[in-house]
């Protein structure tokens, strides 16, 4: 019953159906014997399986046209104007392909143009950084501090998951700058991070490890993810986990004298990515969200990288590799994805397990 109220709620929230409307189908639907059934688990040898990280943005090439056509048409205004016809363009597609017509894809891409025409318009009035800049100054909170409103008040008018996920991430930003700024204050230290680079880490290792809440709270609240809840928290999680990665390597190399973010030195601190990443990868089973697990990848790749470039192979050589490696993590993970996930599941207490997405 929980879940159809869901299901109505979501129709409600979509438009599809009025609020008072639901609340009078939940007791009709339910006295009639209507109930979402929940996927059966996949069979031991696994032929049969249901994947619950299906996209909802890709219906079909019909979308695909579309997109591209907003993609090129959008480009052409920003070549033009960009600080002043393109938002014009993006209200009046979204108006007519998101609102009307409800197409996903578009949606996606005219989400991803408003996000690049807000940064180009804080950037105009707030630019984030100044040559040589030694602290975080107002500059860098008041360029962050549109984002959350622009893409808050696009989803609430066209109710695009992504909007909201980026709203989200786009003010923890916010905080984090924040609380840059007020520990930086607090020290009397303009130069406090260059400093003290693990406080650094450590804030940072804090609103990322909110982002991961906040997907979490989405993603349990659908575990059958049958919702745009978990739209949402797909599109946080792919967020959450490069955030997560940077933050807590940053955090335990600092005996390696790297900064947060620096792809240059990442050799130094090859073992801690891979042990960083594979623990992301268990995260990522648990929670069966293999968009987490990809966003990481990238990270591992620069890091085998860096061990054979420490070593004696050729240019070729240690390229070639790398891509083997990498392509090779990626199809054991996602060819093993459902058993690996079985035996994960088998060895969580019931109380979490039934918690999560069936495996």
């Amino acid at each position: 019953m929980t879940e159809l109220r869901s299901i109505l709620d979501e129709a409600a929230r979509q438009g599809l159906i009025s609020p008072e409307a639901g609340g009078r189908l939940l007791p009709f639907l339910t006295e009639r014997g209507v109930a979402v059934v929940e996927p059966r688990p996949a069979a031991a040898d696994g032929s049969a399986w249901s994947d619950t990280e299906t996209p909802r943005f890709v219906r079909g090439f019909h979308d695909v046209l579309i997109t591209i056509g907003v993609i090129v048409g959008l480009c052409g205004l920003w070549g033009l104007s960009a600080l002043y016809a393109v938002p014009v363009a993006i209200i009046v597609l979204s108006e007519i392909l998101v609102r009307r017509q409800r197409l996903a894809l578009p949606a996606v891409s005219l989400t991803i143009a408003l996000f690049c025409w807000t940064c180009l318009l804080m950037s105009h009035f707030f630019p984030p950084w100044t040559p040589n800049a030694e602290s975080f100054g107002a500059e860098a909170t008041q360029f962050v501090a549109g984002f959350p409103i622009i893409l808050g008040a696009y989803y609430a008018r066209y109710r695009v998951p992504l909007s909201l996920a980026l709203s989200i991430m786009s003010a923890l930003a916010f905080v984090l700058t924040l609380l840059l700024r007020l520990v930086q204050w607090a020290s009397g230290n303009p130069a406090f991070f260059l400093d003290h680079p693990a406080v650094l880490a450590l804030v940072a290792l804090f609103c990322a490890l909110g982002l991961f809440a906040l997907a979490l709270y989405f993603d349990l609240g659908d575990r059958l993810r049958r919702t745009t809840r978990s739209d949402i928290a797909f599109w946080l999680h792919l967020g959450a986990a490069p955030a997560l990665l940077y933050s807590t390597v940053s955090l335990l190399s600092l005996g390696a004298d790297v900064r947060i973010f620096d792809v240059a030195n990442m050799s130094s601190r090859t073992p801690v990515v891979v042990a960083t990443v594979a623990a992301l990868m268990l995260i990522g089973l648990v929670i069966d969200r293999r968009a987490f697990v990809t966003s990481g990848l990238l990270s591992l790749g620069v890091a085998i990288f860096s061990v054979f470039r420490q070593g004696s192979a050729t240019v070729d050589t240690y390229i070639f590799t790398t891509l083997i490696i990498v392509g090779a993590v990626v199809l054991i993970i996602g060819t093993g994805w459902m058993p690996l996930r079985r035996q994960v599941l088998r060895a969580l207490p019931p109380a979490i397990a039934n918690r999560l997405p069936p495996g």
